[in-house]
């Protein structure tokens, strides 16, 4: 994988998320030749979502785990519709998930890493493998497929 460091700013000019719901903070690595992207989320205790999951045992909620997965995913896949000279302005929207399994509670602290493969990406659809993982084990995993929305 090629390295092509993204930090936050450069990530909200790709995808249209924002705060409190924009769940990655930085693209590591980005080979869309070969449709790969690594991504990271460093999760805080300050996550608007521990104060109701749980505040005793506070651990993020696996559907933002997947979340975080689908938005690295359509990061790559919007970066791979203008490389190939696609300029309409467009929202990548889920269209389903397969096989995901969650493998490890994601807590205050831990650094998620998204390593995405994409599976089959074209104009209008895409399919990706994601997985995520903590301290190199991982945490979660999923396949997920988008559709891409004009406008």
């Amino acid at each position: 994988m090629s390295a092509d460091f993204q930090d936050i700013l450069e990530i909200k000019k790709v995808l249209p998320h924002r705060y409190p719901f924009l769940l990655i903070d930085r693209i590591l690595e980005l080979d869309i030749e070969n449709l790969k992207v690594k991504a990271l989320k460093n999760v805080t205790a300050n996550e608007e979502f521990f104060n109701g999951h749980f505040p005793e045992f506070p651990v993020m909620p696996g559907v933002l785990i997947i979340e975080a997965m689908a938005q690295a995913g359509a990061y790559l896949m919007i970066k791979k519709a203008k490389k190939e000279g696609v300029e309409e302005n467009f929202t990548v929207l889920f269209a389903g998930i397969d096989s995901a399994k969650f493998r490890k509670p994601v807590v205050p602290g831990d650094q998620i890493i998204f390593e995405i493969e994409g599976i089959n990406i074209k104009k209008s659809m895409g399919k990706i493998k994601a997985v995520a993982k903590v301290d190199g084990q991982v945490v979660c995993e999923a396949v997920l497929m988008a559709a891409l929305k004009k406008g």
